[in-house]
């Protein structure tokens, strides 16, 4: 009987398990190429409220220390908060910017980041890089970063610190438990501004967790505090926004 030949040997390759997505050696860079060139060809030099609730809150923000805006998505929180933040850095009103927001899953299980805590931070603080970009330009953004100018970090790094002559925006604050968005509120130091934003309607916590609601309550007593609720006639965004909010 004829021996059966032998069948060649697979490559060592072949015998690994490939990942569905390989990590790049350098990290996810939120500010690296990749699409970016055209954000830095048209970034935005100044921004004007396109709603009398946007250009109340713009208003609060310049008269105000500490601003809470409150309302739906696509009012222009965020952008117009950033935005404040960076013409009073150029101004040289502060001397530097935080940025903050909760590393919450908005939803979904995406498990273990790899990296270090910058990447792993990274997707969710994607807004905020977004809207920096928008108003610097990303070259001029990694830069103002590399030198402390503009610094990003999650709610857990905030605790412990006094933010003077700083401009300070908390993001996405549905997502904050009482005791944090109470943390968070003190860090505010001398000539400092801080601005709070979120959704009381569009936590991702669970029902009763999210603080924002009650602090912003309790708040509306205190003088020098601006409360600014933005409503859906001040939503920004594609109008089936404002029409689906209704309904949902």
């Amino acid at each position: 009987m004829a021996k059966r030949q032998s069948k060649p040997a697979s490559s060592s390759s072949d015998n690994k398990v490939q990942p569905l997505f390989p990590r790049q050696s350098t990290g996810w860079d939120p500010l690296g190429t990749g699409g970016e060139e055209r954000r830095e060809q048209s970034y935005v030099r100044t921004v004007k409220p396109m709603s009398a609730g946007q250009a109340l809150l713009m208003q609060a923000i310049k008269e105000h220390n500490l601003t809470l805006a409150l309302g739906p998505a696509g009012t222009g929180k965020t952008y117009l908060a950033i935005s404040s933040a960076v013409t009073a850095l150029e101004k040289g009103e502060v001397d530097r910017i935080v940025l903050s927001r909760p590393a919450i899953e908005a939803g979904e299980s995406i498990g273990y980041l790899p990296g270090d805590m910058n990447e792993k931070m990274a997707p969710f603080l994607r807004p905020l890089y977004d809207a920096l970009s928008d108003r610097l330009g990303s070259k001029r953004l990694k830069a103002m970063m590399a030198d402390g100018s503009i610094e990003i970090a999650p709610v857990g790094y905030m605790r412990g610190r006094t933010l003077n002559n700083a401009f300070v925006v908390i993001d996405e604050a549905q997502n904050c438990t009482y005791a944090q968005i109470k943390m968070l509120l003190t860090r505010l130091g001398w000539h400092s501004t801080m601005v709070l934003t979120g959704d009381p309607d569009q936590s991702d916590l669970l029902p009763g967790v999210s603080g924002l609601s009650d602090i912003a309550r309790r708040l509306e007593a205190v003088e020098g505090i601006a409360i600014v609720r933005l409503a859906d006639a001040d939503i920004v965004r594609h109008p089936l926004v404002a029409s689906m909010l209704t309904v949902l």
